[in-house]
């Protein structure tokens, strides 16, 4: 739900949700700290919402059920402000990998870990994306140029990660293949951003518009995966299906239009920082809605997660 780290391109944002901050000319009516506070809940709370959405339906179904709901309310926000969808076969080829790394691998990576993952241990996987993000831009990016800080930080990090896995105890008691496809899930995101940054950082379409098309893409993907892979639920899980809408709604579909304008105002060094309170948040909602259980690694571990990331995203001084 891509908490997610630096974006600047298309189609690339900080959160979980792999979608891209971009200015938004309407002036907000809500203070942009209760709206990042909200974002901050809802990304937050979409961890929850996962595993509730997995209690009732398959994890394709869950995350074709998040798309679904997520491209409507942008298809709606696009009608409203009178914004067509991208033209060109080529931004539609891009849009598609991108709509795959960035939305419809890592969301159905989330809904398969948490069959047997607590919420908690995926909201810190998702944190890691900052972590993942500075070691592949230090390959595939020229311009980002290494600093001891950011290096530092990249080891502080994973150090964390360790910290959160219980390492030095061969890592007992911890579900390897959920906490692996959480991980994963993780590592779509950087992968997603920079081939993005590659790709669609010059398109002449907005950024809600390429975002719109991306969701939609997405969407299709799961369209024709889900009724490979799953057969229909034997009877209609209220619950759960109230879960994916709010997911989809709330965390796929109305938070890229919250961050939309969160970025367009503070600037995305400061739109970032939502990244930070994610975890937090996800294990809050986990521990007191869900009756999960932590162990004292797991928030130490997590603490010097972020401050690993946070270090990732300290910006090297211009010298002359």
């Amino acid at each position: 739900m891509s908490s997610v780290t630096a974006s600047t391109a298309p189609v690339t944002a900080p959160g979980p949700e792999g979608s891209a901050p971009a200015p938004v000319p309407a002036r907000p009516r809500l203070d942009w700290r209760l709206r990042f506070a909200a974002l901050s809940l809802i990304w937050g709370f979409s961890f929850l919402l996962i595993k509730v959405g997995t209690q009732g339906y398959a994890p394709f179904q869950v995350t074709l059920g998040r798309l679904a709901f997520g491209t409507a309310v942008l298809a709606v926000a696009m009608a409203v402000r009178r914004e067509g969808l991208p033209r060109g076969a080529r931004t539609w080829m891009h849009l598609a990998v991108a709509g795959f790394l960035l939305n419809a691998l890592p969301f159905s990576l989330f809904a398969f870990a948490e069959l047997t993952i607590p919420s908690t241990l995926a909201g810190i996987c998702n944190a890691t994306s900052p972590l993942w993000g500075m070691a592949l831009s230090l390959v595939a990016l020229r311009e980002d140029r290494p600093t001891r800080v950011r290096v530092a930080g990249l080891g502080l990090g994973f150090l964390g990660v360790l910290t959160v896995l219980g390492a030095w105890q061969g890592f007992h008691g911890l579900d390897t293949r959920g906490t692996a496809l959480a991980l994963l899930a993780s590592l779509s995101y950087p992968v997603g951003w920079i081939y993005v940054r590659r790709t669609l950082a010059g398109s002449s379409a907005s950024h809600l518009s390429l975002t719109g098309g991306q969701l939609l893409l997405a969407t299709v993907q799961l369209a024709v995966v889900t009724p490979l892979f799953t057969s229909a639920p034997s009877s209609l899980a209220v619950g759960p299906l109230l879960a994916i809408a709010a997911l989809g709604t709330l965390g796929t579909g109305l938070a890229v239009l919250v961050q939309y304008g969160i970025v367009a105002e503070v600037g995305p060094t400061t739109g970032q920082m939502v990244t930070y309170f994610v975890p937090v948040i996800a294990a809050a909602a986990g521990i007191l809605l869900l009756g999960e259980t932590l162990t004292w690694s797991t928030p130490v571990g997590a603490a010097v997660v972020l401050a690993g990331a946070a270090l990732t995203q300290v910006k090297p001084k211009r010298t002359g």
